[in-house]
């Protein structure tokens, strides 16, 4: 077909189609880590089944890691960011890491506290066994939180019990023999209800200001790589207006990473999603210092941290006062 065309609009056209894929070969690699297949990561499948990373120049890798593997692979340079829980980068950071959050993702719990059905108030908690992803995790930190919030002592009234994640959690709680209890997110604490299991604490109803999720990188990737960076944050906020704008892409990506099916539960998961995402994504300060008062107790240089060293939010504020989330929201 080109030899039909006139000479200059030949060239012309192949500048375009050599500009073009310079452009798409210069897009950034970035490997980004999740630690869970929960709602409350959400953010970075939609943001990436949108195609918004590679609208602004990132070809992303997006990997799965269990639990704190994920941190562990960002402090040690095998991924560059990863979206995990507020609490495990605090205590990392309090040990001298520099990891920080550039976007918070939920500042919030949603969890339910799911137990045995013969545990019927608080009081039949004492002596109890709460199971936990894993020591460190969000499920660790949120499970004391709640204990004490509770009145109860989280370090002597009750015990924790690794079990693995949300599948071997379930069937754990269900069997009764490892657990009597344990927090589950929306959707899958119905799993557990529906094998007798009862609710006895919605944790969203007591709207406890927590830092729970966020997207978390290292100072150090942040100073080499700033424009990187720059366009991940911005590739999340456009990716949050997707969701809101644009249910049939968040959905297909809910029901594809946490493999729900029933079309029911995946618009109940979507409307949690949507009820709980911020349009500008701050982290929120006193979501750590809520963190830091349970901290304290078992880290004493959580008594005096600055929630303000933990989080990295000139990217956000970059793109707040130059008016485009506000643009991006009037669409």
């Amino acid at each position: 077909m080109l030899e039909k065309l006139t000479p200059v609009f030949t060239v012309i056209l192949a500048a375009v189609l050599l500009l073009c894929s310079a452009s798409a070969g210069a897009a950034d690699k970035i490997r980004i880590g999740y630690s869970g297949a929960t709602v409350s990561n959400a953010m970075l499948w939609v943001t990436d089944e949108g195609r918004l990373f590679q609208k602004n120049g990132i070809d992303p890798q997006i990997l799965y890691l269990q639990t704190t593997l994920g941190q562990t692979a960002m402090i040690a340079g095998e991924i560059d960011t990863c979206v995990y829980s507020g609490s495990l980068l605090s205590a990392a950071r309090l040990q001298g890491v520099d990891v920080v959050m550039v976007v918070s993702f939920l500042n919030k719990p949603l969890y339910r506290l799911v137990v045995r059905p013969e545990i019927r108030t608080v009081a039949d908690l004492k002596g109890k066994r709460l199971g936990i992803t894993r020591f460190g995790t969000v499920t660790d930190s949120m499970s004391r939180l709640l204990i004490n919030k509770l009145g109860l002592d989280a370090e002597k009234d009750v015990s924790y019990i690794q079990v693995g994640d949300v599948p071997i959690l379930l069937a754990s709680l269900s069997s009764g023999k490892i657990i009597d209890g344990a927090i589950i997110q929306p959707p899958y604490y119905l799993k557990a209800v529906a094998t007798g299991m009862r609710v006895l604490v919605n944790m969203q109803e007591m709207d406890i200001p927590v830092q729970q999720t966020g997207l978390n990188t290292t100072q150090k990737f942040i100073a080499k790589n700033p424009d990187v960076v720059r366009r991940v944050v911005k590739s999340v906020i456009e990716g949050i207006h997707l969701m809101r704008t644009n249910p049939a892409v968040a959905k297909r990506a809910l029901s594809r990473r946490m493999q729900i099916k029933d079309e029911k539960e995946i618009e109940d998961t979507y409307q949690l999603l949507k009820s709980f995402v911020q349009i500008k994504p701050y982290p929120t300060l006193e979501g750590f210092k809520t963190i830091f008062e349970d901290l304290a107790k078992r880290v004493p240089a959580a008594k005096n941290a600055n929630p303000k060293d933990f989080v990295d939010t000139r990217f956000i504020e970059e793109l707040d006062k130059s008016g485009f989330i506000d643009a991006l929201d009037r669409q």
